[in-house]
């Protein structure tokens, strides 16, 4: 395996500056052309439940509301250069409920080795007054590095019917020559800025000068026709994080919302919030909208909720150790402004409503005595209590509200585990550490005590009932706490086993629990 090649499979590439993959770009160089092939669609049957095309995987998930759907760009990765080519294009989705999706195909063709658009990167669709489509996206060619040109810019096509679109290489754009470094150009967002009556372009980009790892910033550009655009001074620059990757930019009631992702501190996207375009913007205690399985997420609207799109990474090698990939599933959340400004995620209500087959459970202790169906009482005083609920279907949604005793160390769910219950993957509640956290034993690593990054902070008072919402697809899941905090993962290791409600050192009663699949088709 080549050594960039290795780097995509492990989940690195992604995450670097244009100035590190200039350097990568002169060791191992990829000749394949690009060739125009798509996957081949598989019966929705035989689709996971959460989105990726058929023999590829999806990357950042491009929303734009539009025709009474959600229509979503995406970026199509075969992770298969010698057999697709090099290169990365958009496809297109569409969909109503986040559950059925309608297959559009490809939207915007990978340019060839020579040209700026090798890989269509992250972008934004618009209406604009022409009452045309308007894409803008990134163009990124590292091999143009080779000639000291610059390997990103921001390019712009046009469609009269969003499936149609006419690229106009004569209106990319690149970093200024001052102050911005060249290959680091790119994730246009664009919007029409009412207060001064012109289109605003947000982009993340990255300053010459300061610290490295720090330099990352939300650049502004500003036009009047969507054609020639002005860089203005940055929109936002706190001299924080690596690049702003992916911004977004809506605003629900007095307050604006900017979203971006880094991967300097974490993998994970976050927001900020201001009451006002000019700032200041304001960072919530809890900034992020999920853990390190989530990632490059942008959001739209249909006009009455907003939901927020990205996606959950695959694993290199297929194991829970493995490298984090680019790419994965899609995952939508629901967002929620909270009466302080502050915003909340929960599942779209078609995610659970798809879930329509129940599957009555029947809890039994280690000692194998059966001990009911829809409510459980641990009491684990001093000691470690679990019971199993049976096999864990494939795919399934897990729901069920918590009252734990005052001292409870930890509660949660056990997944997919062995019938001695010594391998296992968990989902915990700390309420002494405020956090929920996805575990597995035995652990790959043994010095760490969770998954890295796969932990949430959320306020646990024993004096509240705790909701637990869970949906398993295969090797990935999503869990909800309270309709209020979310969090993705993958789990490979485990193939199957059971599944159940385990308390460690306190006491806890799992009631109203469900378990549902999703109709035979």
């Amino acid at each position: 395996m080549k050594r960039r090649n290795f780097l995509r499979a492990t989940g690195v590439f992604p995450f670097f500056t244009g100035e590190f993959i200039q350097a990568l770009s002169k060791n191992g160089k990829e000749e394949t052309d690009p060739v125009s092939l798509q996957p081949i669609p598989a019966p929705a049957a035989e689709r996971p439940f959460f989105y990726k095309p058929e023999n590829a995987w999806a990357a950042d998930f491009i929303p734009f509301f539009a025709e009474g759907k959600f229509q979503l760009f995406y970026l199509l990765d075969w992770r298969d250069a010698e057999k697709y080519g090099e290169g990365t294009p958009w496809y297109r989705l569409s969909t109503t409920d986040f559950v059925h999706f309608t297959e559009h195909g490809e939207v915007i063709p990978r340019g060839g080795k020579e040209e700026q658009d090798l890989y269509i990167f992250t972008g934004c669709a618009i209406k604009g007054p022409d009452q045309q489509y308007h894409i803008f996206y990134t163009g990124h060619n590292h091999h143009l590095a080779e000639k000291d040109k610059p390997m990103q810019g921001v390019m712009h096509a046009v469609s009269p019917d969003l499936q149609h679109w006419k690229k106009i290489p004569e209106h990319v754009f690149f970093a200024p020559a001052k102050g911005y470094e060249k290959h680091d150009w790119r994730d246009p967002f664009v919007f029409f800025n009412e207060e001064t009556g012109e289109y605003n372009m947000l982009l993340a980009a990255r300053f010459t000068e300061g610290i490295s790892r720090r330099r990352g910033l939300t650049a502004l550009c500003s036009s009047k026709d969507l054609i020639k655009w002005e860089v203005k001074q940055p929109f936002y620059a706190p001299n924080q994080y690596f690049t702003h990757e992916c911004p977004d930019l809506f605003r629900i009631g007095d307050w604006w919302y900017l979203v971006f992702s880094e991967f300097t501190e974490q993998v994970a996207t976050r927001y900020r919030m201001s009451r006002s375009l000019k700032g200041p913007w304001l960072t919530p205690v809890q900034d992020t909208f999920d853990g390190h399985a989530f990632y490059a997420a942008k959001t739209a609207s249909d006009g009455r909720h907003r939901y927020i799109f990205g996606w959950n990474p695959t694993r290199s090698e297929n194991k829970d150790n493995g490298g984090w990939n680019w790419g994965g599933n899609l995952v939508v959340h629901q967002l929620k402004q909270e009466a302080d400004g502050r915003l909340t995620v929960q599942v779209p209500a078609s995610v659970p409503a798809a879930f329509s087959q129940p599957v009555v459970p029947e809890f039994r202790n280690a000692a194998g005595k059966m001990i009911g169906s829809k409510q459980v009482d641990l009491k684990a005083a001093g000691r470690f209590e679990v019971v199993s609920g049976g096999k864990m279907p494939s795919t399934c949604r897990i729901k069920t509200t918590v009252q734990f005793k005052q001292g409870t160390r930890d509660f949660g769910v056990s997944l997919r585990c062995s019938d001695d219950f010594e391998k296992s993957y968990y989902i915990r509640l700390e309420p002494s550490r405020s956090r929920l956290v996805f575990d597995m034993w035995p652990r790959p690593v043994n010095e760490v005590y969770q998954q890295v990054e796969l932990e949430r902070m959320i306020a646990l008072p024993a004096t509240t009932p705790v909701t637990i919402e869970l949906f398993m697809d295969g090797t990935m899941g999503v869990v909800y706490v309270n309709n209020t905090v979310a969090m993705n993962f993958r789990a490979y290791d485990l193939k199957e086993g059971n599944w159940g409600f385990f308390v460690n050192d306190g006491e806890a009663r799992f009631s109203a629990v469900e378990l549902s699949v999703l109709p035979s088709v």
